[in-house]
């Protein structure tokens, strides 16, 4: 971003008080703000609170004084922010986050601070007059790049942050009877926006500090009539996860968008549910420069032009910089003009004492005039990236990082942050743990890769655009799973130990990197998979059996918790694992494969008596049957819930034994599909001849009767030739109905099975796919704990609601352990050689088995 900048100069009158945070008694008894404990307030008693909030804010003197406010959605911070603009004090807001406090209470030394002290709030007078040169015109200071940790800030008067307010409560007919929740923060300049235009309306609040994912959150909305929804890109992509579309929201006015380009598929959708569900999508477009907004799109327009900004708001204009001219208009740098541009920016108490300093706003973004007159954004001119709203600038980021003494270079987009550093392993997770922690991103938008040096162009200067496609980002993939610290040219998925549990996690971070994962990637070398050609599709195809594994698991919980009840789930996991199992655990024939197939038996058993260990404590059903992972033999008062567990476990022992004999493996390399048709040809022998002898319950639910299942998941992956497939899908419509006595039970795991053996893939939006890819990756995770959390949810949340928070506990705590394993990883890889399978690896084979991946 470049500014017009003209030299200091003096000013007329101090504009010393914001009219909409002075003037409160003006709208009577209207509801003003609900706070997060429930308690309302009338714009009368607002403005008592903020009438003794000035009192304290200007003690005894008359000097007007630099406010620091640490502010969360609560009431105390947005009383003492509304107190220091109406008595002139000009306010310094920022995140409530103690590093994030201290931080600017070290760069900008301010005279009075607001801060969370526990569950209270804390105001501290740290001087009685004031240590700067106020300027008579500034009013608010943010923070240029959300939470990125940079002690640079806006500028800004009481003229711009009026104006501004002025001008969005007029393109969104704000009015006195609106009710508008904040789901953002408002610390972040778009969230204090919400705040500004909807209190000069005199329209009410709704305070909160609840993520739009949680239950509380709407039932706030639903409780007081919410009008309005805003949010970043993610926003929109944590309610997609929620069912926004099916929800009842009859006094929703509008929904406003900014912080970030939403993809114009998306724009479209909300559009139409809009107009479906009776309220108006405003797109808009701003930064903390321009006091938050500098231009949306008419509601009207949002189906035709959904890739556009729209036009500018009321009172400001746009013009391109440079501007040239292209097939539907003209291009060049978007420069904006208005009353809402900022005096400047601040980079040390110094600069408080300034005037304005500049005139218009380069917004660093090149834009495309369309001969209907809206702008495009179709470019950046300059180093900032947008992920989850958090506006980051890559410069400060590589000056960060080179202040701590790592040489990095920076690049991304409004997806993440990718960060290359010279070093290895350790330095690249210390560099990782340095960004997440400084810029408060979360996990899911920092990607560090370790590189021997940075990639450069001819003249010296970083290769930013090659930075993406290094070949190292591959490898570090495969260090970040396997928590190795190098990898060499020859290693495979595979040969590594990769198996269905790794395996989502894998091919989700290499579809970040590649944008579409081929076929058979598994049993590809590493530098084998660097030569690909990076391919993105707008909807990536996700392997169906990845797919099937979040369906079936969301069925499994579903069904338990009586949201719906559609049975079938854990057997069509049960095929899914045979599935996996002759995928990777039977990759090849070598000695080796009775030690995966077993470590792949460990993985999954011991986290599951680790946590049925814990249940043990507070379960009277859990015994020490359910520990030993063997409840589904053992009659008595044993919990029956994890049966599923154990015959996975049960039947990952059998083979891992089975194919440490010799002959063997021999025979089930010769034989890929003979050999296992004739383990099913066992499997339905046992579950025939043991049938009805000595259960302790349902025969389903054992080894012998449900290990056909399992088989006949490893016979489906060798079906490699139509004819086969035919076969498996013939011996499925055989075997399965009426095995159940439920045709719902029996079509789920036949509709399974044939989708595994005839469709590849399936193509998804993009965060549908990687809400089902998480899910997946989450199944152990969520069939473990689903248990603990819906018997005592039910009795006071409906089951839809307990539905979503088992997935999300499982989902969370998946979360937790991956990167509990990873960190551990990482520090045990730390000084070991690169990973080379030339003797000591399983070698991948000449001749690999056709898999449908």
């Amino acid at each position: 971003m470049t500014l017009d900048v003209v030299a200091p100069q003096a000013t007329g009158p101090a504009q010393m008080a914001v009219p909409f945070a002075s003037n409160l008694r003006r709208h009577g008894n209207r509801l003003a703000v609900v706070a997060p404990d429930g308690t309302p307030l009338t714009y009368h008693e607002l403005a008592d609170r903020v009438d003794a909030m000035r009192v304290r804010l200007t003690g005894t003197t008359t000097a007007r004084r630099l406010v620091l406010i640490a502010a969360s959605n609560d009431i105390e911070p947005l009383v003492a922010y509304l107190a220091a603009l109406s008595a002139g004090h000009p306010v310094l807001l920022t995140s409530p986050q103690d590093d994030r406090v201290e931080a600017m209470v070290s760069a900008y030394d301010p005279d009075v601070v607001l801060r969370p002290d526990g569950r209270a709030w804390r105001l501290v007078q740290r001087r009685e007059h004031t240590a700067h040169e106020l300027h008579p015109e500034l009013a608010l200071l943010l923070s240029t790049s959300g939470s990125t940790g940079s002690p640079k800030l806006v500028r800004l008067s009481a003229h711009n942050v009026r104006a501004n307010a002025e001008a969005i409560a007029s393109y969104l007919d704000i009015r006195d009877t609106d009710r508008a929740i904040t789901s953002l923060p408002i610390h972040y300049s778009y969230g204090l926006s919400v705040v500004n235009s909807n209190l000069l309306r005199g329209s009410a609040l709704l305070l909160t500090g609840e993520s739009v994912v949680a239950p509380s959150f709407w039932q706030l909305a639903r409780q007081w009539g919410a009008t309005s929804l805003h949010g970043v890109p993610y926003t929109f992509e944590l309610l997609e996860t929620i069912g926004f579309d099916r929800m009842e929201l009859p006094s929703l006015r509008y929904v406003t968008q900014a912080g970030g380009r939403l993809e114009p598929d998306r724009v479209r959708r909300l559009a139409e549910l809009g107009k479906r569900d009776g309220w108006r999508l405003f797109v808009m477009y701003g930064q903390t420069e321009a006091t938050a907004r500098m231009a949306y799109l008419p509601p009207e327009l949002a189906l035709s032009h959904p890739d556009t900004i729209g036009v500018a708001i009321p009172g400001g204009s746009f013009r391109l910089a440079d501007a040239r001219p292209t097939g539907d208009g003209e291009e060049g740098e978007l420069v904006y003009r208005g009353p809402n541009v900022m005096l400047g920016y601040a980079e040390s108490p110094d600069d408080l004492a300034l005037g304005r300093t500049v005139r218009e706003l380069a917004t660093g973004d090149i834009a495309r005039r369309t001969q209907e007159g809206l702008y495009r954004i179709v470019g950046r001119a300059s180093r900032f990236i947008k992920p989850f709203g958090l506006r980051i600038d890559l410069d400060h980021v590589e000056r960060t990082l080179a202040r701590a003494g790592y040489v990095g270079a920076c690049t991304g987009t409004d997806d993440g942050l990718l960060v290359a550093v010279t070093g290895g392993a350790e330095d690249a997770e210390a560099v990782r743990r340095l960004v997440r922690d400084r810029f408060g991103l979360p996990v899911a938008a920092v990607r560090v890769l370790a590189v021997d040096e940075l990639p450069r162009l001819a003249n010296g200067k970083i290769d930013y655009a090659g930075l993406e496609q290094t070949p190292t980002a591959l490898r570090e993939v495969f260090a970040r799973v396997f928590g190795i610290a190098n990898v060499a040219d020859d290693v495979t998925f595979v040969n590594l130990g990769g198996d269905s549990l790794t395996y989502v996690r894998m091919a989700t971070e290499l579809e970040k990197v590649l944008g579409t994962v081929p076929d058979g990637w598994p049993n590809l070398p590493v530098s084998e998979l660097e030569r690909l050609e990076p391919r993105r599709r707008r909807f990536p195809a996700l392997e169906t059996n990845v797919v099937l594994r979040a369906l079936a698991i969301v069925l499994v919980v579903g069904t338990h918790v009586g949201f719906f009840g559609i049975m079938g789930g854990a057997h069509l996991l049960l095929v899914l694992a045979g599935w996996t199992f002759a995928r990777f655990g039977l990759a090849d024939g070598e000695p080796g494969v009775a030690g995966r197939v077993l470590r792949g038996a460990a993985r999954v058993a011991v986290p599951s008596m680790l946590w049925l260990g814990v249940r043990a404590f507070t379960e009277p059903d859990v015994g020490a049957a359910n520990v030993a992972l063997l409840s589904n033999y053992v009659p008595g008062q044993v919990a029956r819930g994890y049966w599923f567990i154990e015959v996975l476990v049960q039947a990952l022992l059998v083979f891992g034994l089975l194919f440490a004999i010799p002959p063997v493996r021999a025979a089930q390399r010769r034989h890929p599909f003979r050999f296992p048709l004739v383990v099913l040809a066992v499997a339905l022998a046992l579950n025939l001849g043991l049938a009805g002898v000595g259960q302790p319950f349902d025969h389903a639910m054992s080894l012998h009767g449900a290990l056909w299942f399992f088989v006949l998941g490893w016979l489906a992956l060798r079906a490699d030739t139509p004819r086969r497939k035919a076969v498996v899908v013939l011996l499925g419509l055989l075997l399965v109905p009426g095995y159940f006595g439920d045709p719902v039970r029996d079509g789920i795991v036949v509709g399974g099975l044939v989708l595994l053996l005839t469709v590849p893939t399936i193509s998804l939006p993009r965060s549908l796919a990687r809400l089902l890819t998480v899910i997946a990756g989450a199944s152990l995770a969520i069939y473990l704990t689903h248990y603990a959390v819906y018997p005592g949810l039910l009795t006071h949340l409906p089951p839809s609601v307990v539905f979503a928070t088992s997935i999300a506990v499982g989902v969370v705590t998946w979360l937790a352990v991956e990167s509990a394993v990873r960190l551990v990883g990482n520090r045990a890889a730390r000084g070991s050689s690169a990973v080379s399978c030339p003797k000591t690896c399983p070698t991948t084979p000449k001749t690999l088995p056709k898999v449908a991946s």
